[in-house]
């Protein structure tokens, strides 16, 4: 899996501390930053950190080895299906369903749909074909998909949306979509699981409520304070 220029850095960080500790000296520090700059795959970064403890802002984001990770679960067993077809009508792929290694989907006046969040993966590498004639194939997928869009559209559209804040989790499979519209169009759309969703959610009202409660609190020492200079 190839690194990011942010993951080479990191490494570099934790050097940084390692040698500000006493863990390295000066030499062997100078070799292993130098590789880590020129480190093109995580399999060349794991080494250079792996006998070192992992301190401070590195024991939250750690660098992840290719293959580990919460996706790796998600990686394996046959295709659900090879493709779809709409005429008149339409399609949908969704929930727990098996992404193959080449899907090809064709509307025709048609819709279709194709969900990604809960999907699993047959291997690592897929490709999605999208061919829409005046109709239009939705697809979704979670924030950190390794997502590639590179469709053409005539007199429609073919393209993805976000909010351009998602980064696409290294341990994620790489999904390929391409295809043609012709009056018609192809979306591409991020887009939070449900559970993520509900998380996100009650972690805002559990903050809420914890500033609500700090307010309160805040308010009442204050009035406590003022009580007790009046008596006096």
């Amino acid at each position: 899996m190839r690194a990011s220029d942010a993951e080479r850095e990191r490494i570099a960080e934790r050097l940084r501390d390692a040698v500000a500790e006493g863990r390295l000296d000066m030499e062997e520090f100078e070799e292993r930053l130098d590789a880590a700059y020129k480190a093109r795959t995580h399999g060349e970064l794991v080494p250079l950190v792996s006998d070192l403890p992992l301190t401070g802002a590195a024991a939250a984001t750690p660098v992840v080895a290719a293959g580990s990770g919460r996706w790796a679960d998600r990686i394996g067993g046959p295709g659900t299906s090879k493709g779809a077809f709409a005429f008149w009508g339409g399609f949908s792929r969704k929930g727990t369903w098996t992404v193959p290694r080449l899907f090809t989907s064709f509307t025709m006046m048609g819709g279709g749909e194709l969900d990604l969040r809960e999907a699993r993966f047959e291997d690592r590498e897929a490709v999605i074909r999208c061919f829409a004639i005046m109709g239009g194939v939705h697809i979704v997928v979670p924030p950190d998909l390794n997502v590639e869009v590179n469709g053409i559209g005539f007199m429609g559209g073919f393209g993805e949306e976000g909010d351009g804040e998602s980064e696409p989790d290294p341990t994620a499979p790489r999904v390929r979509i391409t295809g043609f519209a012709l009056m018609g169009g192809v979306g591409v759309e991020r887009k939070l699981r449900k559970a993520e969703k509900q998380r996100l959610k009650a972690e805002r009202a559990a903050e809420r409520e914890r500033l609500e409660q700090g307010g309160e609190s805040g308010r009442l020492k204050k009035g406590d304070g003022g009580d007790r200079k009046e008596l006096g």
